[in-house]
């Protein structure tokens, strides 16, 4: 038997997750991940109006907020028959664009970026070998010389008086990190011109819906935002997405190359074997025809086979978790039944189900996207992938790891940009010509059934709501973090996540950075605003690993 090795709470992730690994001859054997929070949104909707789900379920997380929004009222849509206008579809494709552009320059930056970034080498940098670097790897550098040395002379402020401040608890000199002085200074630089450049690209979705996080203008039919359909409104969401495409080809994807460049031997790490995509971004009333990243499922790697997608094959597990039962059931007929218990990896240990689509544990989000469409041809997507593996001069295998993982993420952020672009000019040129319609009327059914597929920043995302008398029956959400990090099922297949976690070096299990970038690639996202501390005391509780 290996070291056992826990980390709990994980921490640069929405929620609380607890990792439990077993380390045999410096690399993990085994791994089990638990979510540790019960949720219970959909005890909490049953009897309600089927219009306020999405009111409440945008309530899930304070990041990926639109997103559940946006699925609901897809479900009730679905439930009603209602095809909403033109311009509702475009409005609704922009927002969640916004929602993309915002969350993945965030995950990189702020979540990820310090699992391969030695925030305290950037001390010992060159601010002028940095300049020279920004230079080389960025085509319009943000930051010169002089801005090198204000950081370098912030971050030394902050080590010298012994805390850290945001860059506390890293691992910081661990043997894992290979970034030179150089490129740290310049990966800490940018962590703090993203922390300014989010801040700005989240205006986007209060243009369109009043704000930010928990956006106001969606509801049942289409979009409530006529009085912003003007020329004005439309120029000020195009400035912010304009401004946001600069730092993500100026910025973020030129960071991305440039720390992938140092960590090619993670193109064997952190893999999984199949993928479940939705598809996403509806480019006509057709769907899933007209989606752009489209809808498809892999098996055993075999990009060159994207199958088809039935969801009736989706069931959800609850053998390892907290729930009572052990049967499977589809997310229609779901069942949601706390039954709290003690942790034991060998029986029950997560709050999550364990989601399977025919029988498989699923890979969901950016990589899986990125899979589907460049297996099926895909022109933006082929392009950008090959452009990318020709870059770093590593094989299309390499494609399923977590530095695989990364890399999709920011291709598909351009990608998405990109269409954008279309978007806008679709919603302009209906404006010009009277067209400003964005609700469809409907009359909602006594009783009937409905999904809001979706595929959101961090993957599939489903949401199932029965209806009976004009009141929901039954609701469930299968979020993307389930399918990524949820439990093994009754056949003891493990997660994605524990799949992924198999076989990664870890080269000191004091601290497992090595653990955290693979952890960190799926952007976990239990829940929101989960606070570890003790309400008698106010103290807030450490954790080690141990």
């Amino acid at each position: 038997m290996g070291q056992r090795v826990v980390i709990d709470p994980i921490t640069r992730i929405e929620g609380h997750l607890r990792i439990e690994v077993e380390i045999t001859n410096g690399k993990v054997s085994n791994a089990w991940s638990s979510s540790m929070l019960f949720r219970g949104l959909e005890i909490i909707l049953q009897g309600r109006d089927p219009r306020d789900a999405w009111l409440f379920t945008q309530r899930s997380c304070g990041v990926c907020t639109y997103v559940h929004g946006l699925a609901s009222v897809r479900a009730v849509d679905d439930a009603a028959k209602i095809t909403i206008p033109d311009n509702a579809r475009v409005i609704r494709n922009l927002l969640l664009g916004a929602q993309f552009l915002h969350d993945h320059i965030v995950h990189f930056y702020q979540l990820s970026a310090l699992d391969w970034v030695d925030v305290v080498s950037a001390l010992k940098a060159d601010p002028k070998k940095t300049a020279d670097l920004a230079a080389k790897v960025t085509p319009a550098p943000k930051s010169g010389i002089n801005d090198f040395k204000a950081t370098q002379a912030r971050l030394k402020k902050f080590v010298d008086s012994g805390q850290l401040g945001i860059f506390a608890n890293g691992y910081w000199g661990s043997p894992a990190y290979k970034l030179p002085p150089e490129v740290n200074l310049l990966a800490v630089e940018h962590y703090l011109m993203a922390l300014r450049q989010q801040a700005r690209t989240a205006r986007m979705h209060a243009i369109f819906s009043g704000k930010n996080p928990h956006v106001q203008g969606l509801v049942v039919g289409g979009v409530t935002c006529a009085t912003d359909l003007t020329a004005d409104r439309i120029a000020e969401f195009k400035y912010l997405w304009a401004e946001t495409m600069d730092f993500v080809n100026n910025v973020y994807i030129p960071d991305v190359v440039a720390v992938a460049g140092f960590y090619k031997d993670w193109g064997k790490i952190g893999g999984t074997t199949n993928f479940l995509v939705y598809g996403e971004f509806p480019q006509g009333p057709k769907e899933p025809d007209s989606f752009l990243f489209p809808r498809g499922a892999i098996f055993k790697r075999n990009v060159g086979q994207v199958q088809a997608v039935d969801i009736g094959k989706i069931e959800e597990g609850v053998k390892h978790s907290w729930y009572e039962g052990d049967k499977a059931l589809p997310p229609a007929k779901g069942e949601t039944k706390p039954k709290p218990g003690k942790l034991d990896v060998n029986d029950r240990y997560s709050w999550m189900k364990a989601p399977r689509y025919n029988g498989e544990p699923m890979e969901v989000g950016p990589l899986a996207r990125v899979l589907v469409a460049y297996g099926k041809g895909h022109a933006p997507t082929k392009a950008a992938v090959d452009g990318l593996l020709k870059t770093l001069a590593v094989p299309q295998d390499a494609l399923f790891s977590t530095l695989g993982r990364t890399a999709a993420r920011a291709l598909e952020t351009k990608i998405i940009g990109e269409a954008m672009e279309g978007w806008m000019g679709q919603l302009i040129e209906n404006v010009k010509k009277g067209d400003t319609k964005i609700y469809q009327e409907y009359q909602m059914p006594d009783a009937a059934m409905g999904a809001g597929l979706n595929d959101v920043p961090r993957g599939a995302l489903g949401h199932w709501i029965e209806i009976k008398d004009q009141k929901i029956g039954n609701f469930q959400l299968v979020v993307p973090s389930t399918w990524n990090l949820g439990p093994r099922c009754a056949q003891d297949k493990p997660g994605p996540l524990e799949e992924a976690l198999m076989n990664t070096p870890v080269s000191d299990p004091k601290r497992p950075v090595e653990i955290l970038r693979t952890i960190h690639s799926f952007d976990p996202c239990i829940a929101c605003g989960v606070h570890v501390i003790d309400p008698k005391t106010n103290e807030v509780y450490k954790f080690k690993v141990v």
